[in-house]
């Protein structure tokens, strides 16, 4: 193993950790509104304030990626979140889980960031490609916790004991990060003030090769989050009659498809090129995938077709694999910001992009508990399918031509 790969694998634990804790209310919706005391739009807007704080504190974050090193930011942050995974544990109504929420989605700002920026100043563009795809692969796996193995867990312990494994995830990931990671040192820059930098950091946003990135994101982690994170579990168990476990299960499925799809589609694209179709393309089917989802409830048209009440689970199975291996063609995205801009720039220039990664999740995710309220965990589902169509034309409206 190269002097490069052990830090960046090391670093990926903290991205593990944040996909773990973020997706936990998929499968403890249920019991996380009855402990609180909330409604299902409630929980949105609980949860909501994960990737709100998150995009509220990544300008800072690539500002400090930039000025102080991968390794001591990720260290500050790891610290931060397994705070906010304490506060999550030992909450007891909404207001204690909305600090925690907020402390959580600050502490994980960076930690796709720290992997993929030391990755990015590491490797040569060619090698950043297939990399970027494989630290979003391993992150990725912190879904696989909280899918099958969170919901036997929820069953023998409660929820609040998946907060508390997180936290002990965050305490291994800090003290890894300590011991293997090299202190890195950017080149010195004179500091402009953080209003200043801050300024940088969202005019990189609206660079004319990335102005259609920063549109097509904003769908694009947000749809993860509503479907994986959110609203598949109670779509399962309370809409198709599926036990916690049995729900488990499939979402553990889409997890595995969102594991494996990051490297398919890092191979994909260093094989075949056309960066920008690649993503589109996988983000019009990812919508799709999830209109099916849909169309196979109670009174929808695929079910009525079949002359069925609602499709088997079999059906949600193959459409949520689907929707993993297609929507991870996201981190395509990294690579069309990493090519934009030098290499001194790409902590900033990606953090731009994840700004908007999870400044759309806040705001979808918001919009989603409306949609829920009004038509349920179907219409809260479909709404992010419309944003997914919607910021894919645009990404193809805004995108530079050659």
């Amino acid at each position: 193993m190269t002097p490069v790969i052990l830090p960046i694998l090391v670093l990926c634990l903290g991205h593990v950790f944040s996909n773990a804790v973020r997706t936990i209310p998929a499968i403890a919706a249920d019991v996380l509104m009855r402990d609180l005391g909330v409604g299902a739009e409630a929980l949105a807007q609980l949860t909501g304030a994960f990737p709100l704080a998150f995009a509220a504190v990544m300008i800072p974050v690539g500002i400090g990626l930039d000025r102080h090193g991968v390794k001591r930011v990720s260290l500050f942050l790891l610290t931060v979140a397994g705070c906010g995974a304490v506060m999550g544990a030992v909450a007891t109504g909404p207001w204690s889980m909305l600090a925690a929420q907020v402390v959580l989605g600050a502490g994980c700002s960076g930690m796709l960031m720290c992997p993929i920026t030391f990755a990015a100043r590491a490797l040569t563009a060619h090698r950043f490609a297939l990399w970027s795809g494989l630290i979003q692969a391993i992150g990725n796996t912190g879904m696989l916790l909280s899918a099958s193995p969170l919901a036997l867990l929820i069953e023998a312990s409660g929820w609040r004991a998946g907060y508390w494994s997180c936290a002990a995830l965050a305490a291994v990931a800090l003290a890894a990060v300590a011991w293997l990671v090299p202190a890195d040192r950017p080149e010195a820059r004179p500091s402009r003030g953080l209003i200043a930098d801050g300024a940088e950091v969202l005019r990189m946003a609206w660079l004319p090769a990335m102005r259609g990135v920063v549109v097509i994101v904003f769908a694009s982690f947000a749809a993860v989050l509503g479907v994986r994170g959110l609203w598949g579990g109670p779509w399962l168990m309370e809409v198709k009659g599926l036990t916690r476990i049995e729900a488990g299960n499939l979402l553990l499925a889409c997890t595995v498809a969102l594991t494996a799809g990051p490297a398919l589609a890092g191979w994909v694209l260093r094989r075949f090129g056309h960066g920008p179709l690649l993503l589109a393309c996988s983000h019009f089917a990812a919508a799709v995938l999830i209109l099916l989802v849909v169309a196979g409830g109670p009174g929808g048209w695929v079910a009525q077709a079949a002359g069925l009440p609602v499709m088997p689970p079999s059906w949600d199975l193959a459409l949520l694999v689907g929707f993993g291996l297609v929507i991870s063609f996201q981190v395509i995205a990294f690579s069309l910001v990493r090519a934009a801009v030098p290499a001194e720039q790409a902590g900033r220039a990606l953090s731009a992009a994840n700004l908007f990664f999870f400044l759309g999740a806040a705001v979808l995710q918001g919009a989603s508990g409306v949609a829920a309220s009004a038509g349920g965990a179907a219409a809260a589902l479909a709404s992010f399918a419309v944003a997914l169509i919607l910021c894919t034309a645009g990404f193809l409206v805004l995108r530079p031509r050659r």
